[in-house]
């Protein structure tokens, strides 16, 4: 214990140090939005609650404190948690239907063998159970790509206010597309640090290419990477676009109560 308290005081000093008051709140974020996820696992825990429907309130949630919070609430985070929320709106319908398919809820052999002995009919919809989890796991990089987009688009246009809505559309997809090959690359390389003891064990019981792409609890993990990837690509375009359009009209609003 006392180790994870040393850690904090580091991270802590080093995010005041280089962030300054923002550092402080991004680090104080990091607290909020943990008692958020607590706060959700608790909830879905009543098999009366919908996990999807509160997954979706959690995600809005940690997606204001994310943005609001440590960036405060200005044009470039409020355009940051509407393309977020549109993102996720979209996926959710992406990731049921995935996670209907591809079968992978529920616990695999890896997992299961520990609690054989329980009763594992808890009552609780397990498809809706996975969606929420993978929501959930994907909320972090698309809401830090939605930043990443609209706040360069922002410095873009008051850099040069006279840019067309179109050329500044496609500044903000040429931002996105630099940052979406850098994101899913750390998606990636998370995945396999995190489960680097899971893939030693497939190695260790023998497990054939085969059997490795068949185990439910890998293709949970790679099914979680790709729908983030899916959600990382589609916030872009939706970002940029919203920013496009409020940032110029905006400027049209400007000149209009100038000429009146």
């Amino acid at each position: 214990m006392n180790v994870l308290v040393l850690l904090a005081i580091v991270l802590f000093a080093l995010m005041a140090w280089v962030g300054g008051m923002k550092g402080v709140r991004s680090f104080i974020a990091l607290f909020i939005n943990f008692l958020i996820v607590l706060m959700a696992v608790f909830v879905m825990n009543d098999p009366s609650g919908n996990p999807i429907i509160i997954a979706l309130i959690a995600v809005g949630f940690i997606s204001a404190v994310s943005l609001f919070f440590i960036n405060q609430v200005n044009n470039k985070t409020m355009l940051a948690f509407l393309a977020t929320i549109a993102t996720t709106v979209i996926l959710i319908f992406f990731i049921i239907i995935l996670t209907e398919q591809s079968m992978i809820y529920g616990l695999g052999e890896e997992e299961s063998g520990e609690i054989t002995t329980f009763n594992v009919h808890i009552g609780l919809n397990f498809v809706q159970i996975a969606t929420a989890v993978i929501l959930m796991s994907t909320i972090g990089a698309i809401v830090d790509t939605a930043i990443s987009i609209t706040s360069p688009m922002r410095e873009i246009y008051e850099q040069n206010p006279e840019i067309s809505r179109k050329d500044l559309f496609l500044a903000g997809i040429r931002i996105g597309r630099d940052i979406l090959g850098t994101s899913t690359n750390t998606l990636f390389f998370a995945f396999f640090g995190g489960y680097m003891g899971l893939l030693i064990w497939f190695k260790d019981l023998d497990y054939s290419v085969g059997d490795i792409m068949n185990a439910k609890v890998f293709n949970d993990e790679l099914l979680t990477i790709f729908i983030s990837g899916v959600g990382i690509a589609l916030v872009i375009p939706i970002a940029a676009l919203m920013s496009a359009y409020y940032l110029k009209k905006k400027k049209k609003d400007i000149v209009l109560e100038d000429n009146e």
